[in-house]
């Protein structure tokens, strides 16, 4: 698994730092290489719900990324779920990672197949799509959800200790009862030690479990 190039394809460029760092700490021999169209995001936003046109353009970022000699794919981006899939359909047997199917097995790792699992997204759109990614891969979770949309704006301005500080302060508030928490985007892992902190409880985040996961794959 020394030489392993990964392709990572990201809708906010503040998702980079995050698991360019797992990959560093976890798996530094690996290669990666970022694609990034931040219009996604904002687009996203604008619609309110994904566009068929959206999963052509997932689709001609991933073609780009085989071609290139990706031996794995990893999107960072939680709130396309249904566009990713379709990727993995087109480019099978190629591994190609949607965001949080790692961290849905690792969940299940830590709280059992029936946890109590809280959700902490960011950005709004993303507790459209993944929640019902997590109710398909484990039915037997019972899943709270928690938007802490102003820590997003915090991020943007360039505060990350203020995104950090509230990020954990609406898991604190918002799921008090779970017994594992999921940080829905790769741009909130740098919360997770401030949110086990003001939580208690085990504090998963997505670029860590991808990067294991894609890890034990290609080894």
């Amino acid at each position: 698994i020394q030489n392993m190039r990964i392709a990572l394809i990201h809708a906010l460029p503040v998702s980079i730092a995050p698991v360019e760092e797992a990959f560093e700490r976890l798996w530094p021999e690996a290669s990666t290489v970022n694609l990034t169209d931040e219009s996604l995001a904002g687009d996203l936003a604008a619609a309110g719900t994904l566009q068929p046109e959206m999963t052509d353009r997932f689709l001609a970022l991933a073609r780009y990324s085989a071609i290139s000699g990706a031996d794995a794919i990893l999107f960072t981006c939680s709130a396309f779920g249904p566009c990713i899939e379709a990727c993995q359909e087109d480019l099978a047997p190629l591994p190609v990672l949607k965001p949080n199917e790692a961290l849905i097995q690792r969940c299940a790792e830590v709280g059992g197949a029936e946890a109590h699992v809280g959700l902490l997204a960011t950005f709004k759109q993303t507790l459209d799509t993944m929640p019902p990614e997590f109710r398909e891969a484990q039915p037997g979770f019972q899943l709270e959800t928690a938007l802490a949309d102003k820590a997003l704006d915090a991020l943007f301005a360039g505060d990350n200790g203020k995104h950090d500080m509230i990020a954990a302060e609406v898991a604190a508030a918002q799921l008090p009862d779970c017994d594992v928490i999921a940080l829905a985007q790769f741009s909130l892992s740098t919360a997770a030690g401030r949110v086990a902190e003001a939580t208690g409880k085990p504090t998963l985040t997505t670029p860590d479990t991808a990067v294991e996961k894609l890890k034990r794959l290609l080894s």
